[in-house]
């Protein structure tokens, strides 16, 4: 373990320290892990204890602000209440977290996205106001998103990597104020079709609705891309649906979309 010691007012010290499970956790599944504290040198009242998630968050970020920018928060699970630390104890309190649905992915089956989710922990103890590093958390892709992306990459299309932005897709219920797009690349050297595309799920407990367009992974705002098209996958389509087939169908009709939209653009 690695305590983070925070300072109150007089000198009041309180060590904490924040545990993430180490393997990767589903959308949709439960995030655990536990908030160590302890009081090595008298009695400490501890006001609060809060946790966020956050999705963007920088690497090299060292925290203990207060209301210090985090990157885009989006989920806030909660650890504990009002309780007062005797001097010398340690208490241990358990994180037991049912992520949204659209939870943002940092990984698939182990390759890492570029996408940098963070858990940071917010403490409020008698004259203590402050925030721990950032601590990371690994979220991986559901069975029907890895068959999603199986069936792209059985016709040429290679995951790349991700962006994560802040927005919504219209016309689509949401519970997460963030929009991830997912790059994929024509490894086949196939012709008339784009070489680039972009992938985004909006994953619900029945399934995903799923939006392909010609990629446009650094435009931020959803209306500022490409036109998109939408289908929708179930959970339970799992070993019922080839998809091989319906990425086929999917890629052929954004093919004739990006197409005319590429045509519009040269008439204008």
């Amino acid at each position: 373990m690695v305590f983070k010691r925070l300072l109150g007012i007089g000198g009041v010290p309180l060590e904490i320290d924040t545990i993430v499970q180490s393997e990767p956790a589903l959308p949709g599944g439960i995030l655990t892990g536990e908030v160590v504290v302890r009081a090595p040198d008298r009695d400490v009242e501890v006001k609060s204890i809060s946790l966020r998630i956050a999705a963007n968050v920088s690497v090299a970020h060292k925290g203990d602000g207060d209301g210090e920018r985090q990157g885009d928060v989006y989920d806030y699970p909660s650890v504990s209440g009002w309780f007062t630390l005797r001097k010398g104890e340690e208490r241990r309190l358990p994180i037991k977290h049912l992520l949204k649905w659209e939870t943002p992915l940092s990984e698939v089956r182990g390759q890492q996205l570029g996408v940098h989710l963070g858990l940071n922990t917010e403490v409020e103890a008698e004259g203590v106001k402050a925030q721990t590093d950032d601590d990371p958390v690994r979220i991986t892709g559901t069975p029907l998103h890895e068959a999603v992306f199986d069936a792209f990459a059985g016709e040429g299309y290679a995951l790349e990597g991700s962006r994560v932005f802040t927005g919504y897709i219209p016309r689509t219920e949401y519970h997460v104020y963030l929009v991830q797009g997912f790059l994929l690349v024509d490894r086949s050297g196939g012709e008339g079709r784009p070489k680039e595309l972009e992938l985004t799920f909006r994953a619900n407990p029945v399934g995903c609705e799923i939006y392909l367009r010609r990629a446009a992974l650094g435009t931020q705002y959803w209306e500022k891309k490409p036109p998109a098209l939408r289908y929708v996958a179930a959970h339970h389509d799992l070993g019922r649906v080839d998809f091989a087939e319906e990425v086929r169908r999917w890629i052929s009709e954004v093919t004739v979309l990006a197409g005319s939209h590429a045509a519009g653009e040269d008439e204008d």
